[in-house]
């Protein structure tokens, strides 16, 4: 996917690279010349496969030859880089190249880079400068195609998160029950002729495992239930079920891509932290992990991103339908936790919660536009913490019906989740009722 440039990044209205139309392909459709520069492009190009197939953003110009501001004229092309033959296999190579390799953080097992479409200095198809391109769609809609591929992918951004965070829980569960350190403390202090004990022992030790576990295990169960929206939307039996699925996928998928990937690496931190010193170096695999999730709350949209489409679009602008079907979704959920005994505290917790989103939420329309984005990214931390909340109080409902560390587990997850994590979303709550503008009002002078 080609869409940031070096001078736009995540602001796609200012993109300048334009595409001119070249005729028609009998096979492929409309053909263009594009000309511009693309950053950030993941696997823009290896020696992996014996072809890569770009799709590119680009504008294309008015009738006066001119590129127009804003997303006028976004449309989405095709763009391999070496051109197929009439038999479809790998022939000329196209107008693309690679002026530079991004030297990453993370994710080091792909290359990451800065593609010249139409630079025209190496490669010339047909004897002419320009990257030739296929047009997707009509002139115009390259953003709404490219965003269907793009909701998608930002589920997979929070999949690979939920991944991350819980390669390194497992890593740092095994060296906890593994490596031995101190001893323990009794009532009269801490009795050297004691064997040391595994630090899993130690209560701060616990403490971050069972967070690591309630932001692993929590991402996983929202990635999950986001994939198995992909497939209601588009298998249910009715049509009715298929667009409530839809419209709670697209509630959801901001969610679904931030959530992960702020508590994931969360985790990650804390995997560090239960190593010590060895997690700071590289004989663990814990600081890869680290480094590796710390891009997801990045590409794909940014977490600041992500949460103006939550409050901006997802919420504000609907008229509160989606939110209203999630609402109802959670409240099953509620009713019959609450006729559950070992979990009618968490029911309660998390109907609460529930209750001061909305609350939230009411006083957000009253406010203008910008006015209800200044704590946009809070209130997205805050309303995942409550959708994680609801789904490990979904997962202790389906651990009822089992026994033994199974369903105790669920439960006692659930319960640390509430008690300990669940507050942490009510106190951020709180701050977006508010209205706060303390960062807003804060002077350029006084940074």
């Amino acid at each position: 996917m080609c869409l940031s440039e070096p001078q736009a990044g995540s602001s796609l209205a200012d993109i300048t690279t334009r595409a001119v139309s070249d005729g028609a392909d009998p096979l492929l459709g409309p053909r263009y010349r594009l000309f511009g520069n693309k950053m950030w492009i993941s696997g823009g190009d290896h020696d992996m496969v014996n072809n890569i197939v770009h799709l590119v953003l680009a504008k294309v110009p008015g009738d006066d030859g001119r590129i127009a501001q804003g997303m006028s004229g976004i449309s989405l092309f095709v763009v391999p880089k070496q051109l197929p033959e009439e038999n479809g296999a790998p022939g000329e190579r196209n107008d693309v190249t690679v002026m530079g390799l991004n030297h990453k953080m993370g994710y080091r097992g792909t290359t990451n880079c800065l593609l010249a479409f139409g630079d025209g200095t190496r490669h010339r198809p047909a004897g002419r400068p320009g990257a030739v391109g296929f047009r997707v769609g009509d002139v115009g809609q390259g953003l709404a195609i490219m965003f269907r591929m793009m909701n998608e992918a930002r589920i997979a951004v929070g999949v690979g998160a939920a991944a991350l965070a819980s390669r390194s829980y497992h890593h740092s569960l095994a060296y906890a029950r593994e490596r031995t350190q101190g001893r323990p403390a009794t009532g009269r202090g801490r009795n050297a002729e004691l064997p040391q004990l595994p630090i899993i022992g130690h209560p701060d030790v616990r403490r971050m495992l069972l967070t690591q576990k309630v932001y692993a295990e929590g991402a996983l169960a929202l990635v999950l239930y986001c994939a198995r929206l992909v497939d209601e939307a588009a298998h249910a039996p009715s049509d009715s079920d298929r667009r409530d699925a839809a419209a709670l996928l697209d509630l959801l998928t901001p969610v679904a891509k931030s959530w992960p990937s702020e508590f994931g690496l969360a985790a990650n931190d804390l995997a560090i932290q239960i190593h010590g010193g060895y997690g700071y170096t590289r004989d663990f695999d814990v600081e890869q992990a680290y480094r590796d999730n710390r891009l997801n709350p990045i590409h794909e949209g940014t977490h600041g991103i992500q949460a103006i489409d939550l409050v901006g679009r997802k919420i504000l602008r609907d008229g509160g339908a989606a939110l209203a079907l999630l609402g109802q979704r959670i409240a099953k959920t509620i009713a019959r936790a609450s006729k559950n005994g070992d979990l009618t505290i968490d029911a309660v917790a998390i109907d609460q919660a529930w209750i001061d989103v909305l609350d939230v939420v009411t006083g957000l329309r009253q406010q203008p536009a910008d006015r209800a984005l200044y704590n946009a990214s809070v209130f997205l931390s805050a309303f995942g913490h409550v959708v994680a909340g609801w789904l490990w109080l979904d997962q202790a409902l389906a651990a009822a019906s089992g026994s033994g560390n199974l369903r105790d587990s669920r439960f006692r997850s659930c319960r640390y989740f509430v008690l300990t994590e669940l507050p942490k979303a009510r106190q951020q709550l709180a701050l977006v009722r508010s209205l706060n503008d303390e960062a807003v009002q804060f002077a350029d002078a006084l940074f």
